[in-house]
């Protein structure tokens, strides 16, 4: 084949190249090229589709935060809190004034308005098992007057949060152990809105409390709230009437929302989760909790009410230093054992901390 069998139209190619280029006229463009800058710094020319997504994605998320859905709590195995997170105390969000480089505020945008959030109760469950935490002295301590929090478990039908602080406020714990300083309060309704849980009360109780145990009293009802709805996130509002409560417990200043105290400062360092206070078991008996402990040691000790038989012995938690769970087997002869669990002091092996539960072997 020959090589220049495209000759004739290369050559065609190249009389309309240059015919077109004598049809253009090398004007100065230097004035339109200003003139374009110089309109796409107007505001009006930015793309209005962007403004519009953005307002559609502020409102979206203004409606997600309005509603809260509770997760499945037929769970058991759900914990309020078994780690060291802090939440902080409750503060008010406000938004943040853009600046510029030298500090001075920059020029303002329209900002989409936010409907006010609106307080709603919570959803309805059946038969949902939920958190409810009780004081108990700690045994060790060396102020007579310290205490800590203690969970058991509860099921309940209907607001969950709702339901767990009328157990609270108006039931006797199982545990003889526990004990509550809030009977004489009467609940009004739990409600909720994005940023914040509003426990008001009809009548909230009267008494004055050493400071410490008010403190942990406060952190109970807080600890409670917050398991319910399984968000130990969400500052806790008290009101009596609706309205802020300067003291309670002639104490704890509340006319702020009031944020999760590190579970370190107010929890017990041991509990016995199962089994339950008076259980009827068989030979085997399989003990669990959660621990705080030196060097993940947990101590524990049984005894047989009648005979005085004793097992004692130790076993080790998930992780040292930090509230993790442990568990072990004992076998028991049948009657009444009472079984402790208990810390001990790595400086001078005095018991710290502990919890004990009574059972029935059959």
């Amino acid at each position: 084949m020959s090589e220049h069998r495209n000759d004739s139209f290369d050559e065609l190619v190249r009389r309309a190249l240059h015919a077109e280029a004598d049809r253009i006229d090398p004007a100065d463009a230097l004035p339109e090229i200003r003139a374009r800058a110089h309109a796409q710094r107007r505001p009006a020319s930015r793309r209005p589709w962007l403004l519009t997504a953005g307002v559609a994605t502020v409102g979206t998320a203004a409606a997600i935060g309005a509603f809260t859905v509770l997760p499945n709590l037929n769970n058991p195995g759900n914990t309020a809190n078994d780690g060291d997170a802090v939440a902080g105390s409750g503060t008010t969000s406000t938004t943040a004034v853009p600046t510029t480089g030298a500090g001075t505020p920059a020029p303002s945008k329209a900002v989409p308005s936010v409907a006010p959030s609106v307080a709603a109760p919570e959803q309805s469950v059946h038969n949902a098992v939920v958190p409810v935490y009780w004081l108990g002295q700690q045994i060790g301590a060396t102020k007579k007057s310290t205490a800590r929090l203690y969970r058991t478990w509860a099921k309940v039908s209907g607001h969950p949060a709702e339901e767990a602080v009328r157990i609270m406020t108006t039931k006797q714990p199982t545990d003889p152990d526990y004990f509550s300083v809030w009977r004489g309060a009467a609940l009004n309704a739990v409600t909720r809105t994005n940023d914040k849980v509003t426990v008001d009360f009809k009548q909230l109780p009267k008494a004055t409390l050493d400071a410490d145990v008010a403190a942990v009293a406060a952190q109970q009802l807080v600890y409670t709230v917050q398991g319910a709805l399984n968000d130990d996130s969400v500052p806790v509002q008290i009101t009596q009437g609706g309205q802020a409560v300067p003291k309670l417990f002639g104490q704890v200043d509340t006319s702020m929302p009031l944020g999760r105290e590190q579970a370190t400062n107010v929890q017990a360092l041991v509990w016995i989760d199962s089994p339950d206070q008076d259980a009827v078991t068989g030979d085997r008996v399989t003990v669990s909790g959660v621990a705080n402990a030196f060097e993940a040691t947990v101590n524990y000790q049984a005894t047989n009410v009648k005979t005085r038989e004793t097992k004692k012995s130790f076993t080790t938690s998930g992780q040292g230093q930090s509230f993790s769970p442990y568990s072990f087997q004992l076998t028991l002869s049948p009657g009444t054992w009472q079984i402790n669990v208990y810390l001990v002091s790595p400086a001078d092996g005095r018991v710290t901390d502990t919890d004990s539960k009574s059972i029935v072997v059959k």
